[in-house]
C-alpha cells in the first residue's frame, strides 16, 4: 500500500513515544493514523491556540489507551504540547500521561481510558451542543453550531454502556454525532471473533444510525469521503466502520495483538520506518509535514469569523449574549447566595415533616427557577426520584431544546453523559436514580471526581427505609462506598432545611462532583438557630448542645439525625450531658479548620456514638476506639419500613443503651 506521509508522521510519534517510555500501546495508533489525518486535517473545526472556544468542534478518543494518537495530533497542529512532552510519554508529571487526562493536556475533551465511558461522553457533548443552540440560536445567527466526533475501538462496543447511550442517541435523531470506528478486530486476547462477534452494522442499524462501511480504513481519501456522507444527514447520528489494520506498518506485528500493548522494539520501529517509507530519526519531523498539519492559522481565521457573529448576535440580543457567556464561562447568578440563604432560613421558620426526596424536589423548583442551565434527569424513575421541577420540559427525540432528559433504565450511560454535557459547557446536569442503582454508575462519578468536575447526582430511596421492596432495593454498604470516592461530595441531609442548603453547597461547588442521598419516608425537622443554618454548609455542625463539656456526643445522618435527637433527651432527663452533632457531609466536614473540627468534637471527649442506617464503616475515624458505631453490616429485609428499623435496632431505646455502654 501507499503510506499517507502525513499519516505517517502520527505512526513515527506514537511508535518512538511508546519505545521510549518502554510503555504504552503502539498498534492502535498506528491503524488509526489515516482516519485521524482525513478527520483532523479535512474536516475539524478547531483553534489550537484556544482550545476552549466554545464553538469548537468536539473530538473524544474513546479507546483511551491509543493515546499517542491524541498526543501526536494536538503536537502537530500546534496545540501547547512540545516535541519534549512527548518525550515524556507516561512518565511523572508530565503532559502525557498514560491515558488523555481532561485538565492536565490542552486539547483534551475528556479522560478517557475506562473503555465506552468516551462515546458516552461524547453522546453528552451532542446532546449539549443540540440543547444549547434550540436555547440560543436565532435566524442568522447559528452560534453553537458544531460537531462531536469520537473514534472508538473493539472494546468500547463490548462494554454494556456502548448500548446504553448509542440507543439513546439513535432514539434522540442526534445528528451532529459522528463516530469513527477502529474496526482492526485485535483485542489484548488477540484475534474477538471468537468473542465478539455482533453484526455492528445491523445494530447500529437498529439504533436509528446512519452506517457507513469504509473497506480499507487506512485510506484517508475514502474516509473522508465517508465524513461528507455523515455530515449530510442531520436527523441521525453516523458511524463509520473503518476496517483497519492494526499496527498498520509494522512488517511484523501489524495485525496483530503484539502490536496492541506494547513497544513495538527498536528492531522492528526500523523495519516499519523502512516499510513506511519514513527516513527521519525519532521524534523528527520534518517542516514540510509540521506545515501542512499546523492547524493555527486556520483555526485562529475561523473563531475570529465566530467572533464577529457573535458580536452582531449580541448587538441583536444583547440579554442571550450575556447569558450565553456567563454559562459558557460556569458563573453563577451573582444573587445566588443570598437567595439561596433566605430561602433555607424561610423553610427553618416553616417546619414540615417531609421525605427528603420531596425536599429535594423543593429544592430543584427553587434553584431551576434561578438557574436555566439545570438540566435534570433520572433513570426511569422521575415520580420516585422527583428530579422533574416546575420549570422541566421533556427532551423528545429530534427537538431537544427541552431541559429535563428520560434517560430510561441506563444508570450508568446517564452519568456519563452528563459527565459530557457538564464538559461541553452551558448546562449543570443532575440525575437520578435509587442509591442501590449507583452502583451500576460507578466508574462515571469515579471519572467526574478524577476530572474534578461538578456532575451533580440525586439517589433517592437511601436505606432500609425502602421497606417492602426488600434487600435488593436496600442500599446498606452504597453510602460509605460514595463516601470513599476521592474528590466527591456525598450529603445525606435530614431534613428540609439540610436538603436546602446541601444544594446550595453542590450548585456552588466548581471542583468536584456531589450526590446527595435521600429518603423515601417522611422526616422530622429539627430545630436551629440561623447560626446553626448556616453551619450546615460546613458539613457537620452541633444541632443540640449541653453546658460544659460534654459527657457524650451524639453523630448522625439523615433519619438518624431525630433518632440522635431524641435519644439525646432521653439521656439528658437521666442527668447526661449530651452533644448531638449532625453530620449531613463528612467530606465537607473534614476540609473544615482544625479550629472548627475541635469545636465540634473535641479530641477531650472520648465517649462517642455514630448513628447510621447503613455500614458502620468509616464511622470510627469519628468515634475512635472507645467509641460505638450502631449501623447495618448485613443485608436488609422486607417489610414496612418501621417495622425494618425496630427489628435492625434503630431505635430511640436502642440507642440510649448503646449510649450507655460507651459512658461507662
Amino acid at each position: 500500500m501507499a503510506y499517507n506521509k502525513l499519516a505517517n508522521a502520527i505512526r513515527a510519534l506514537s511508535m518512538d513515544a511508546v519505545q521510549k517510555a518502554n510503555s504504552g500501546h503502539p498498534g492502535a495508533p498506528l491503524g488509526m493514523a489515516d482516519m485521524a489525518e482525513a478527520l483532523w486535517r479535512g474536516f475539524l473545526r478547531h483553534n489550537p491556540k484556544d482550545p476552549q472556544w466554545p464553538n469548537r468542534d468536539r473530538f473524544v478518543l474513546s479507546n483511551g489507551h491509543a493515546s499517542m494518537l491524541i498526543y501526536s495530533l494536538l503536537h502537530l497542529t500546534g496545540y501547547d504540547l512540545s516535541i519534549e512532552d512527548l518525550k515524556q510519554f507516561r512518565q511523572l508529571d508530565s503532559k502525557t500521561p498514560g491515558h488523555p487526562e481532561y485538565g492536565e493536556v490542552p486539547g483534551v475533551e475528556t479522560t478517557t481510558g475506562p473503555l465506552g465511558q468516551g462515546i458516552a461522553n461524547a453522546v453528552g457533548m451532542a446532546m449539549a451542543e443540540s440543547m444549547l443552540a434550540k436555547q440560543f440560536n436565532r435566524d442568522g445567527f447559528d452560534i453553537v453550531d458544531h460537531y462531536t466526533y469520537a473514534f472508538l475501538g473493539d472494546g468500547c462496543l463490548m462494554e454494556g454502556i456502548s448500548h446504553e447511550c448509542c440507543s439513546l442517541a439513535g432514539t434522540l435523531g442526534l445528528g451532529k454525532l459522528i463516530v469513527l470506528y477502529d474496526s482492526n478486530g485485535i483485542s489484548i486476547d488477540g484475534e474477538v471473533k471468537g468473542w465478539f462477534g455482533d453484526d455492528t452494522a445491523e445494530r447500529f442499524k437498529a439504533y436509528h444510525w446512519q452506517v457507513i462501511d469504509v473497506k480499507d480504513g487506512n485510506d484517508s481519501e475514502e474516509i473522508r469521503k465517508a465524513i461528507a456522507e455523515a455530515q449530510a444527514d442531520k436527523d441521525h447520528p453516523s458511524i463509520i466502520i473503518c476496517h483497519t489494520t492494526i499496527g498498520c506498518g509494522s512488517p511484523n506485528k501489524g495485525g496483530k495483538s503484539s502490536s496492541h500493548g506494547a513497544p513495538l522494539g527498536d528492531d522492528e520501529i526500523a523495519l516499519t520506518r523502512k516499510n513506511i517509507g519514513w527516513e527521519y530519526p525519532p521524534f523528527e519531523i520534518p517542516e514540510d509535514v509540521y506545515k501542512e498539519w499546523n492547524a493555527v492559522e486556520k483555526g485562529e481565521a475561523l473563531e475570529k469569523a465566530w467572533n464577529e457573529l457573535f458580536e452582531r448576535y449580541a448587538a441583536a440580543y444583547p440579554e442571550l449574549a450575556s447569558e450565553f457567556k456567563r454559562r459558557i464561562a460556569g458563573e453563577l447568578p451573582v444573587d445566588l447566595d443570598a437567595k439561596a440563604i433566605e430561602w433555607a432560613m424561610s423553610l427553618q421558620q416553616t417546619p414540615a415533616k417531609i421525605a427528603t426526596r420531596k425536599a429535594g424536589q423543593n429544592a430543584l423548583d427553587f434553584f431551576g427557577a434561578l438557574l436555566p442551565e439545570f438540566v435534570g434527569g433520572s433513570a426511569d424513575l422521575a415520580p420516585s426520584n422527583l428530579t422533574m421541577n416546575k420549570a422541566s420540559v421533556s427532551v423528545v427525540p429530534h427537538n431537544v431544546s427541552g431541559n429535563y432528559i428520560h434517560w430510561g433504565v441506563r444508570e450508568f450511560a446517564m452519568c456519563a453523559c452528563m459527565n459530557g454535557i457538564l464538559l461541553h459547557g452551558g448546562f449543570r446536569p443532575y440525575g437520578g436514580t435509587f442509591l442501590i442503582f449507583s452502583e451500576y454508575a460507578r466508574n462515571a462519578i469515579r471519572m467526574s471526581a478524577l476530572m474534578k468536575i461538578p456532575t451533580l447526582y440525586v439517589f433517592t430511596h437511601d436505606s432500609i427505609g425502602v421497606g417492602e421492596d426488600g434487600p435488593t432495593h436496600e442500599p446498606i454498604e452504597q453510602t460509605a462506598t460514595l463516601r470513599m470516592v476521592p474528590n466527591l461530595d456525598t450529603w445525606r441531609p435530614c431534613d428540609q432545611v439540610e436538603t436546602a442548603m446541601a444544594w446550595k453547597h453542590m450548585v456552588e461547588r466548581k471542583d468536584g462532583p456531589s450526590d446527595i442521598v435521600l429518603t423515601r419516608q417522611g422526616l422530622e425537622q429539627m430545630p436551629r438557630t440561623e447560626a446553626q443554618v448556616r453551619d450546615i454548609e460546613k458539613g457537620g455542625y452541633v444541632l443540640v448542645d449541653c453546658d460544659g463539656t460534654p459527657d457524650l456526643i451524639l453523630i448522625a445522618t439523615g433519619s438518624e439525625v431525630a433518632l440522635a435527637f431524641h435519644a439525646a433527651e432521653t439521656l439528658k432527663a437521666e442527668g447526661k450531658k449530651v452533644r448531638v452533632v449532625s453530620m449531613p457531609c463528612c467530606e465537607v466536614f473534614d476540609r473544615q479548620s482544625e479550629e472548627y473540627k475541635q469545636s465540634v468534637l473535641p479530641c477531650a471527649v472520648r465517649a462517642r456514638v455514630a448513628v447510621e442506617a447503613g455500614t458502620t464503616q468509616g464511622w470510627y475515624k469519628y468515634v475512635g476506639l472507645d467509641g460505638a458505631v450502631l449501623g447495618l453490616d448485613r443485608y436488609g429485609a422486607s417489610g414496612p419500613a418501621a417495622k425494618l428499623f425496630e427489628k435492625f435496632g434503630f431505635t430511640v431505646d436502642n440507642l440510649v443503651r448503646v449510649a450507655k455502654t460507651v459512658l461507662k
